[in-house]
């Protein structure tokens, strides 16, 4: 089974000074830095692009996970791949050429991953997972953090499991030290979160129980 992978949402850190952001989560045990780009189209909000990707790039050596919630994601990877991305994710329902956008992310040599919304089945990534590096089950609606997670998704994570073993899933959603089990349980490994890590009184805690559980119960 895969192993435990805390990727603190930098949407919930201090953007005024997002490179000792990353690096303070380095050091207090984050595996990668979930990266939330969003373009005010395909979501109601409007967060980072490839261009800070390119600045934070220059002070991290960091595993920048880079969530794309965008419209059009194909017209957006070169510049993400130029800017110093590590992985980058886009959801099913934003393109109509998913086998096309995975060959050409791979053709960067960055990992790739898929991400669904509460309301997409997981049928429609099945055939694609053994061509993709991580799925990403979202647990809660995209667009804004802080929210609270929708436990009904998780079973999507369990189907995803159960079929494919060794496949890195990620949740992202509301997702803290007092559901982290629920999740893990489910076999997530990859774990997104913000509030519960930024907003605990101690994040290097948070990111140890979380990262236990998930060794633990996966």
């Amino acid at each position: 089974m895969p192993s435990a992978n805390i990727a603190p949402s930098m949407l919930s850190s201090d953007f005024a000074c997002l490179a000792q952001e990353v690096e303070r989560m380095l050091s207090l045990g984050a595996h990668s830095l979930h990266m939330d780009v969003m373009d005010g189209h395909f979501v109601p909000n409007l967060t980072l692009g490839a261009p800070i990707i390119k600045s934070l790039r220059k002070h991290t050596k960091g595993f920048l996970d880079c969530h794309l919630m965008v419209t059009h994601p194909e017209q957006w990877i070169d510049d993400f791949a130029k800017a110093g991305a590590s992985s980058i994710t886009f959801h099913i329902e934003a393109t109509n050429e998913p086998k096309q956008l995975i060959e050409k992310i791979k053709q960067h040599k960055m990992r790739v991953g898929i991400a669904l919304k509460p309301a997409t089945g997981v049928e429609t990534v099945i055939d694609l997972c053994d061509s993709v590096d991580m799925i990403l089950i979202m647990t809660v609606e995209p667009g804004f953090g802080g929210q609270k997670m929708k436990p009904e998704c998780l079973e999507k994570v369990s189907v995803l499991r159960k079929r494919f073993p060794n496949l890195d899933i990620q949740v992202d959603g509301g997702v803290d030290i007092t559901n982290i089990e629920q999740c893990a349980k489910a076999g997530a490994n990859v774990i997104v979160s913000g509030t519960g890590v930024f907003g605990h009184p101690d994040p290097k805690e948070a990111i140890r129980v979380m990262t236990e559980a998930v060794n633990k119960l996966q």
